[in-house]
C-alpha cells in the first residue's frame, strides 16, 4: 500500500512547492481562469454572483461572530478592518436612501449589523484579549486617499455630486478595508484559525464579484463599461477596485489553499 505522503495531493503540493513564484503566478491564474469559464457557461442569472458572494462574505461574519461568543476571545482580529467596514457600510446603506435600493442594500445591511456585533464585542465584552500593538495602523492614510479619489474620480448619475462622492468614498474604502486585517497578521507572523476562515471567505466573496465583471464585459463585447450612464471612466475605475481587492486576497487564499491541500490549517503566515 502507499504511504500517505505519496498520494496524489501531497505528490501535487512538493511539486508546486518546487516551482518558481512566477509557475505559481500563472497556474494560479489559469486556475482562476478556468474557474470564470466554469461559471459562464454554468451561471445564466447575474444576480447568481452578487447573491453567491454576499452569501460566503456572510459566512465569514458568521464564523468570527461564533469564535467571538463560544472562544471568548479576538486573538487574530484587526479591530480597525473592522471599524472601517463600519464606516463604508454605514455610508453607503445612508447613500441607499438617495439611490436605488435593492437586494444588495438587504446584504450591505446584514454586513452592517454582523460587523457591528464584532466590533461591540471586540471593544468592550472581550477588550482583554485585543492585541493592539499588533493593529496599530494609522487609518488616516486609507481613508483620506479614500476621500480625496472619492472628489476627483465619482460615477456620472443624476443624484447630488455629494451623494455621488460619498458613493464613490464607500467602494475605495472597501477596497482597503482588509488592508490592517492582512498586516495584522503579518506582524503577529500567525493566524488564528477562525481569522483565517473569515478571511478566506472574503477572498472566495471577491472571486464572485471579480467574475462578474469579467463575464459580463467579455458577453457585451466591452459595452459593458459603457452602462447604466456612469460613464467610461467610472466603470473602469470599478473594475480596477474589484481587481486591487483581489489581488490584496490573492496571497493569503493561495497559502490558505496550499496548507489545507496539506491536511492542515495555516497557522503562519509566509515571510
Amino acid at each position: 500500500m502507499g504511504s500517505k505522503r505519496d498520494s496524489p495531493v501531497n505528490v501535487l503540493t512538493e511539486w508546486l512547492n518546487n516551482r518558481s513564484m512566477k509557475v505559481k503566478i500563472f497556474l494560479g491564474l489559469v486556475l482562476a481562469f478556468c474557474g470564470v469559464v466554469t461559471l459562464k457557461y454554468t451561471i445564466t442569472e447575474p444576480e447568481f454572483f452578487y447573491i453567491a458572494s454576499g452569501s460566503v462574505h456572510i459566512a465569514g461574519l458568521i464564523v468570527l461572530v461564533y469564535k467571538l461568543f463560544v472562544h471568548k476571545t479576538c486573538s487574530g482580529l484587526s479591530l480597525k478592518s473592522q471599524e472601517l467596514n463600519v464606516v463604508f457600510l454605514a455610508t453607503r446603506l445612508g447613500c441607499s436612501v438617495f439611490m436605488e435600493a435593492d437586494y444588495r442594500t438587504v446584504l450591505d445591511l446584514l454586513y452592517f449589523l454582523l460587523t457591528s456585533l464584532v466590533v461591540w464585542l471586540i471593544r468592550f465584552r472581550l477588550k482583554s484579549s485585543y492585541i493592539k500593538e499588533f493593529d496599530n495602523m494609522w487609518l488616516s492614510f486609507l481613508v483620506v486617499p479614500s476621500a480625496i479619489l472619492a472628489v476627483l474620480i465619482n460615477p456620472i448619475t443624476p443624484h447630488y455630486w455629494i451623494v455621488r462622492v460619498i458613493f464613490a468614498f464607500t467602494l475605495y474604502l472597501e477596497t482597503v478595508s482588509i488592508i490592517p486585517q492582512i498586516r495584522f497578521m503579518q506582524k503577529a507572523k500567525m493566524v488564528e484559525t477562525f481569522t483565517g476562515y473569515y478571511v478566506f471567505a472574503l477572498g472566495v466573496s471577491r472571486f464572485f464579484a471579480l467574475a462578474y465583471w469579467i463575464i459580463h464585459i467579455y458577453e457585451t463585447g466591452g459595452q459593458y463599461l459603457f452602462f447604466f450612464g456612469y460613464g467610461y471612466f467610472w466603470m473602469v475605475v470599478l473594475q480596477v477596485l474589484e481587481l486591487v481587492q483581489s489581488l490584496i486576497l490573492a496571497d493569503f487564499v493561495y497559502y490558505y489553499i496550499k496548507s489545507f491541500m496539506q491536511g492542515q490549517l495555516l497557522k503562519k503566515m509566509p515571510v
